[in-house]
């Protein structure tokens, strides 16, 4: 797998990282495991948009702030120029890229937003890697991008021609981008798909926190079909080793690889287990089947076993307490 982290950073070889959407679920996690290692700074760009409220974002970085080798720029990543000022003050020597307008559903009714955030964004940070001569670049993907995908578990060989939203059409978009960033000018691109990430700071509109938050609140939760969807859940620990990995990847110069945990939960199951976790009954609000959602995501990890020694190890019955231990918590 090659040199472990700590030991890159000793040998000089990353120091200055940049983590676009570095507020976010995913992204201050990401900065967590950053700032715990020997490294020189840590930059964030974050636009705090209002997709969801921005303050949680503003709770998620608190600690972070308080840290002298952090900084955070307030910066939209379809802003050119505003990006250019931040590349112009550092010399930075990895970006992970995890900043986008998210969610499948949203994408439906702004695919122009969309389109603009996730595609034109993710050209600035490629073109400004490139001009500053930056030469890891990991790209935060999707496992919306397979679409409706008959043959399980997922393969990154699998052809990704069929999305089915403006959401996974702009994150395959990315990973185009990033192959052609390699192939023209020795950009390493490392594009990681996420499956259906879940832990403590999950966003408020994904499906864990949303239906803890109305079933403690003896709310309906908006069920789409059946109820016979299913996930492959994945813990943010666990998503954030793979990622930490990937920053350290350094056998190829472009490569996608999955990031999952392997295994499918129905969505029938999740609601049980949260009900059992919060002592609560949901009320269930059935709804017809929601365009752009797909029937199942499952996550073919050999290749991230074999190239990033990626080894998910928290089962979901484990992970999910840890989310409603940290959503209680949070509440009090």
């Amino acid at each position: 797998m090659g040199l472990a982290f700590v030991d890159l950073c000793y040998k000089g070889l990353m120091k200055k990282f940049l983590v676009t959407g570095g507020a976010g679920f995913i992204g201050s996690h990401l900065v967590d495991r950053l700032l715990a290692s020997d490294i020189e700074r840590v930059t964030v760009v974050d636009d705090f948009n209002d997709f969801y409220d921005p303050s949680i974002k503003r709770t998620n970085i608190l600690d972070h702030l308080r840290n002298p080798r952090y900084q955070i720029s307030e910066v939209d990543i379809r802003d050119r120029v505003a990006l250019e000022q931040v590349f112009d003050k550092n010399n930075f020597d990895c970006i992970v890229h995890l900043a986008a307008r998210a969610g499948v559903r949203p994408s439906l009714s702004e695919p122009q937003l969309y389109t603009e955030t996730n595609i034109n964004g993710t050209v600035n940070l490629l073109e400004l890697a490139r001009h500053k001569n930056i030469k890891q670049f990991v790209f935060g993907s999707s496992s919306s991008v397979y679409g409706i995908n008959a043959k399980v578990p997922f393969s990154e060989d699998d052809p990704i021609r069929q999305p089915i939203s403006p959401y996974a059409a702009t994150k395959g978009a990315g990973e185009l981008l990033c192959h052609t960033y390699s192939h023209l000018y020795g950009l390493r691109c490392v594009c990681l798909r996420f499956f259906t990430v879940y832990g403590p700071r999950q966003r408020p509109d994904l499906a864990i926190h949303k239906f803890a938050k109305l079933i403690s609140k003896g709310k309906p939760i908006p069920v789409f079909g059946d109820g016979t969807t299913r996930r492959d859940y994945t813990y943010i620990d666990d998503i954030i080793n793979g990622v930490m990995a990937a920053i350290n990847y350094d056998k190829s110069d472009y490569e996608v690889i999955n990031l999952g945990e392997s295994r499918t939960v129905e969505l029938r199951e999740l609601i049980s287990l949260l009900e059992k976790e919060l002592d609560a009954h949901a009320i269930i609000d059935r709804q017809p089947p929601q365009p752009g959602d797909v029937p199942q995501t499952f996550a073919d990890i050999s290749k991230a076993r074999a190239l990033l020694g990626y080894n998910p190890k928290t089962q979901f019955e484990d992970g999910l307490h840890r989310f409603v231990e940290w959503f209680r918590a949070k509440l009090v």
